[in-house]
């Protein structure tokens, strides 16, 4: 046996004439060789491609952890540019039958089981859970470890009730991080169980996060009782006025400078104030929530947000002491669908240009929706003397159950008597209402538009508006001030206050920053 080159020399065996120049082996040996390189470069090439196949750039995959409301969980899309984006290109999220693009569901892919590694029990790290221990520590050790990885889980389980006192959790944290309450969450017990050093005008604040869930099937209790029989607070003075003083108290939740948030499934009751808090915020999911409260608790408005935009509620039952949904300036693109709202004092856009400031909300819409047993209804409310303006505006498919002012333009809105009228005004155009039925209360007229002397409200539309008394006779007589629109179709009650066309002069008008 002979060990050659491939020049044909003997390397190693016995010593015999070159074989090679023979010509016919000569051939033979060189297409075997030929055949060998060939094979050998098709081999190099194949583990080339493959080794380039391999290092292909993929999605990063966020897996929900199993917990027991994980099948719940939704959360935003991918967060906002540096720069927040012009509002005017931004699409308001969509109604239900109809899944928004923004905000989504973070995890587009199958669900994957992760670790248990990734959840982060507060149980082990302290918590009591007895209702009267302090369980802050646990909580905040929990929010730390769970801040630091992929799809972490801070979990409040269920059948414990969580003390915790006034706490801020910062971000960044990794991504798809949950906050769960199975369990039930609360504040100390009133202002005199109120730590000295702690805020109260805020007590869970969430600040500073990207695609963060807050979700659970347990409890959120406000303990807000002993605030609000505060001697400050509306009527709660001598012979039912309202005493001087310090009169702070606390939100119950609050997002702030958050995007791509998500809050699902919750019962959130009895705040000390506001329920729920949302600004400087972009891409907000609520859905399938129960806020509620006494219907003479002062303030407790549901869901407030101001300062931010593109945001969806939807599948929610809100009762309460104030407003169910207030939406403050620098709001745009929000949609509600599926709300119970009541008794409470309804949907408010507003207060805005309070202390002769600039206010700018646009492109809202509350659609298939029932408001009961309120104050109001649909209202836009402004102080004389603002700037801005509210457009682009949607009312469709309510229905009002014993509602009073249930559709309401205010643009005198005044806390005292003592309210000057003013020439400037926030500019109201745009506003539509269809398919609005149902009954009011008949200690005020179902339909008040009361725009401002010098500049008038533009573009109202009606459609399909059929409103009668829920007791009583029908009252014929809607207010309208410097109101100019269309209808549809003919009202009940019918509605000749509103004028045609547009106004011919128009006070000045400021939509810097709408």
């Amino acid at each position: 046996m002979y060990c050659i080159s491939i020049e044909g020399e003997i390397i190693h065996g016995h010593h015999e004439p070159n074989w090679l120049e023979h010509t016919a082996y000569s051939t033979i040996l060189r297409s075997i060789l030929m055949e060998i390189i060939r094979g050998f470069f098709a081999i190099c090439i194949g583990v080339s491609l493959l080794y380039n196949s391999s290092n292909v750039e993929g999605r990063n995959h966020y897996h929900k952890p199993k917990t027991k409301s994980s099948k719940n969980i939704g959360s935003p899309v991918s967060p906002p540019p540096d720069d927040v984006p012009d509002p005017k290109n931004h699409i308001a999220p969509s109604s239900p039958s109809n899944p928004p693009s923004i905000p989504s569901d973070p995890y587009p892919n199958d669900p994957g089981s992760n670790s248990s590694d990734c959840i982060f029990n507060v149980m082990d790290y302290g918590a009591i859970g007895d209702g009267s221990t302090d369980d802050t520590d646990a909580f905040r050790k929990a929010w730390k470890e769970a801040c630091g990885v992929e799809s972490g889980v801070i979990l409040a389980p269920s059948g414990y009730s969580f003390t915790i006192t006034s706490t801020i959790f910062t971000g960044p944290c990794k991504p798809g991080l949950v906050f769960q309450v199975d369990g039930c969450l609360m504040p100390p017990d009133g202002p005199d169980s109120w730590p000295e050093k702690d805020s109260t005008k805020q007590w869970l604040v969430f600040y500073r996060l990207d695609g963060m869930t807050l979700t659970g099937e347990g409890t959120i209790e406000g303990n807000g009782e002993k605030w609000w029989d505060l001697p400050c607070k509306p009527h709660r003075g001598p012979n039912g006025s309202t005493s001087k003083g310090p009169c702070d108290s606390p939100a119950l939740i609050r997002f702030f400078m958050s995007s791509n948030l998500a809050v699902s499934g919750l019962r959130i009751q009895n705040s000390p104030q506001i329920h729920m808090k949302f600004d400087g915020c972009e891409g907000v999911l609520i859905e399938k929530l129960s806020i509620s409260s006494p219907k003479l608790s002062p303030n407790t408005d549901g869901i407030h947000i101001e300062n931010t935009k593109t945001v969806g509620i939807y599948d929610s039952s809100i009762s309460n002491g104030d407003d169910c949904i207030s939406i403050g300036t620098g709001c745009a693109n929000v949609n509600i669908d599926g709300l119970t709202c009541g008794p409470s004092h309804g949907i408010s856009i507003g207060s805005l240009g309070v202390h002769n400031s600039q206010a700018c909300v646009r492109n809202i819409t509350v659609r298939n929706s029932v408001i009961r047993e309120s104050d109001n209804g649909l209202r836009i409310k402004t102080w004389q003397g603002g700037a801005g303006c509210v457009s682009d505006i949607n009312f469709e498919n309510i229905q009002m159950e014993n509602v009073r002012n249930c559709m309401i333009i205010d643009q005198y809105y005044c806390l005292s008597k003592a309210c000057l009228n003013e020439t400037s005004a926030v500019y109201v155009t745009g506003v539509a209402y269809r398919n609005i039925k149902g009954t009011y209360d008949v200690r005020n007229p179902p339909i008040h538009f009361a725009c401002s002397d010098t500049v008038a409200c533009t573009d109202i539309l009606l459609s399909e508006v059929e409103l009668l008394p829920e007791e009583g006779e029908l009252m014929d007589d809607p207010f309208c001030w410097n109101a100019y629109g269309s209808q549809e179709t003919v009202t009940i009650p019918p509605i000749n206050c509103l004028r045609e066309g547009k106004p011919e002069s128009q006070g000045e008008v400021s939509s810097v920053g709408c």
